[in-house]
């Protein structure tokens, strides 16, 4: 046999053995230190601050906290308790604490169930209630003939109906199907902006749907879509070897190594994602804690369907803080960022000096100080999130773009990402 039909051969045997996704034996010292990314954020235990995804990507991972993730917990517990079963016509005057949106409390039903809790009594059927709520609302804005949208984003609607199904908690087929038709008419999905982790979001609801038999008239539609998300989400995979960007492909893969629909493509496509993720461990580019918690699941062969039936018994390795990297007596570098406002009348365009090293929010604050720039965020899971820029608020179905000068959008937010010297930063609003 010639050496190009010895390669041949052998593309064609890995091929053959290729057809599941697996993301096994990444380096367990990466693993670790990613993990200990996490841990200074369960020290943040303010109820802007408290995130249930933390808690459910340590369960679902090989790595635990020890004493923390149980005091966690607790205050995961108190917080979301309190602020969700108060009566929303309190009179104490204390309203400072904003209710959790559709998504945290469906993350927080997660977290319960990470700890092989199921919601019962009143309180939990309380809980459970107001996230039928949330998604018959969701439903309603959607509108009977689907022209509408929801009123947070798909991504949130397929998040509710999965943390429902992995406490066996059955939403009609109506609620469902609105999730069905988004993925069968691909434009409505399409229209939030961050679609690979939408479709991945529906998957993993779907999935779970499918395993539970919760919607039995559903069996076939929920069968299709789901592989119509397999496909899509595997046609988004990049040359480098992420699917859609580096920060979606983690919930993306939460989907493809728990698919029970094994193919070649699926298999070598997961083969070149790990590679793409062992590249990014080894380069630190995970850092925000909500896409860390959904990683480090895929690193143990887990995602959140497997909070169906969690296992709370395997032990875990135990994470000790990272070791302290003593300061630098250094003077600090200073680079200049050049902000640019669109949109807005007058323009804006200012360079603002900050130390390198500095994040995006850390160069927005410069500018806010020392002139005439203002901006305003809202806190979010996945960190401070732009809702206003020079007194002009996104409105419904708008949000404000973060983009690197011409047109290349950020995939980071602004508490993550850290400008280069000379480069100019453009804020726009946009409709989606």
């Amino acid at each position: 046999m010639g050496h190009l039909g010895a390669l041949l051969f052998l593309l064609g045997g890995l091929g053959a053995l290729a057809q599941i996704c697996e993301i096994t034996e990444v380096d367990s010292t990466l693993v670790e230190r990613l993990g200990q990314r996490l841990l200074p954020w369960m020290d943040r235990l303010s109820p802007e601050q408290l995130n249930p995804s933390i808690y459910v990507g340590l369960r679902l991972s090989r790595l635990q906290a020890g004493a923390k993730e149980a005091h966690y917990l607790h205050s995961l517990k108190l917080s979301y308790q309190q602020s969700l079963l108060r009566p929303s016509s309190s009179k104490d005057g204390n309203d400072s604490q904003a209710k959790p949106s559709m998504g945290q409390l469906a993350l927080y039903l997660l977290a319960l169930r990470a700890n092989c809790e199921f919601v019962g009594g009143r309180k939990g059927d309380r809980l459970v209630s107001q996230l039928k709520r949330f998604l018959e609302d969701e439903k309603a804005a959607i509108g009977h003939n689907h022209q509408g949208h929801p009123r947070t984003s798909y991504y949130q609607y397929g998040l509710g109906i999965l943390a429902l199904c992995v406490h066996q908690k059955r939403v009609h087929d109506s609620v469902v199907g609105k999730l069905l038709y988004a993925v069968e008419h691909e434009p409505h999905l399409l229209q939030d902006h961050i679609s690979v982790d939408t479709m991945a979001m529906a998957g993993l609801a779907f999935s779970c749907l499918e395993l539970s038999n919760l919607n039995p008239n559903q069996r076939d539609r929920i069968s299709l879509a789901l592989r119509r998300v397999q496909e899509k989400i595997l046609k988004a995979q990049t040359p480098e070897g992420y699917f859609g960007n580096v920060y979606s492909t983690p919930l993306a893969l939460q989907l493809l190594t728990g698919s029970i629909r094994p193919t070649v493509e699926l298999g070598m496509a997961c083969l070149k994602a790990k590679a793409a993720l062992q590249a990014s461990l080894q380069h630190k580019t995970f850092q925000n804690p909500l896409i860390i918690s959904q990683l480090l699941p895929v690193l143990n062969q887990k995602s959140y369907v497997d909070l169906i039936s969690p296992d709370c018994q395997t032990p875990r390795a135990l994470l000790e803080p990272a070791p302290e990297t003593p300061p630098q007596a250094q003077v600090p570098e200073f680079i200049d960022v050049v902000l640019k406002v669109s949109g807005v009348s007058p323009s804006y365009t200012h360079s603002v000096s900050v130390p390198a090293g500095s994040s995006l929010e850390d160069v927005l604050k410069n500018a806010q100080e020392h002139g005439r720039f203002r901006f305003r965020t809202q806190a979010t899971l996945s960190g401070p999130f732009l809702t206003s820029v020079l007194g002009k608020k996104a409105g419904e179905r708008e949000f404000w773009q973060v983009l690197q000068a011409p047109d290349t959008p950020l995939q980071q937010g602004i508490a993550d990402y850290r400008p280069k010297d000379g480069e100019t930063i453009e804020l726009r609003l946009v409709s989606w």
